[in-house]
């Protein structure tokens, strides 16, 4: 029995020395663990500590500095517990109120002129984006906008669409569309692109040619390259600055339009020349033109009375040598039997 017992122990105390030596193995990883973070954290400490000192070097040199040199340290102090301080809840209630801004629209009147529908229309989208208005406010605010004819519209379609148990308008997007359908008519796209292809010059300006063409486009729509707006321009132009613009070298359209301007101011400065003024005007202007020149007063009258003196002495020697001649056959005076 002692034998058997003396073999129990010694297995026990093996045991008991593994586990102590994996306990020992844990504690030394552990060990290397904690200073790897500590480590780790120690480098962390050190970047932030010069991230503080490059703030604190920068925020010093952009304070004025008062005369006094023992007031700095206690200002500065006092300027960073005032950064640092939490903002008061009063305060978040006084940007929720400055963000709350009432927006006034245009009035519209429900006039049949599609530029100044289009005009409002493009009015009230930028003020939407501006004010950041959300989407349940926008119908409200443009329905208070309506004024005459409009407002007595917008009744009437809120009552046709209760009759007919169709929902209301809610969403900006959908009176838009109702708008456009009453003041914009089906044919106003083809009369767009009609006259955007038909525009000339004539007798507007530069900058006037160039702001119509734009907003032809605008309205209609168009996108399209660079080269086919400088063509479009370039063939509307009149001859005489056309022809000294193509000569030119321009490095885009807004170049192009700098270009034309320049030509334009010494044109005006030189004054209209004869076949600018012939493109510009009809052929009845221009007629009388040619009637104001033929008819103008004559520098030196003497000449012209010597002149015609001569003319008159000259057919007066011709018909008096006429006059002597007789013919052979009835002796008669100023003609000959050929």
């Amino acid at each position: 029995m002692s034998k058997h017992s003396f073999h129990l122990s010694s297995s026990e105390s093996q045991d008991n020395t593994s586990d102590f030596q994996k306990i020992l193995e844990e504690l030394r990883v552990m060990k290397i663990n904690t200073d790897v973070q500590f480590a780790i954290m120690a480098e962390e400490i050190k970047t932030l500590t010069k991230k503080d000192h490059k703030y604190k070097s920068k925020a010093s040199s952009s304070k004025k500095y008062s005369s006094s040199k023992d007031e700095r340290p206690e200002r500065d102090s006092l300027r960073a517990i005032k950064h640092y301080q939490p903002v008061p809840y009063h305060h978040h209630k006084r940007d929720r109120k400055s963000k709350e801004i009432r927006v006034d629209l245009p009035n519209f009147h429900g006039t049949n002129d599609i530029d100044t529908f289009l005009d409002w229309e493009m009015k009230v989208e930028q003020l939407f984006e501006c004010y950041e208005v959300s989407e349940e406010k926008k119908v409200p605010l443009v329905t208070l906008s309506f004024q005459g004819h409009a407002l007595h519209w917008w009744t009437a379609l809120v009552k046709d669409r209760r009759l007919h148990h169709e929902p209301t308008i809610v969403y900006w997007n959908d009176l838009k569309s109702a708008l456009r359908r009453r003041h914009i008519p089906s044919y106003y796209h083809r009369e767009l692109m009609d006259k955007l292809h038909r525009l000339n010059q004539k007798n507007m300006s530069i900058e006037e040619y160039r702001q119509k063409m734009e907003l032809y486009m605008m309205r209609a729509g168009i996108r399209e390259e660079e080269n086919v707006t400088v063509a479009r321009f370039l063939s509307g132009l009149s001859l005489e600055i056309r022809d000294r613009v193509e000569l030119l070298p321009y490095r885009d359209f807004h170049d192009l339009v700098q270009i034309c301007t320049k030509v334009e101011q010494q044109i005006l400065r030189k004054g209209p020349s004869r076949s600018s003024y012939s493109n510009s005007y009809p052929k009845q202007d221009s007629e009388r033109e040619g009637k104001l020149i033929r008819e103008k007063p004559i520098e030196n009258p003497s000449k012209v009375i010597g002149q015609e003196n001569l003319k008159r002495k000259e057919k007066h020697a011709t018909s008096n040598r006429t006059s002597e001649i007789k013919c052979f056959k009835c002796l008669g005076c100023g003609h000959v039997k050929s």
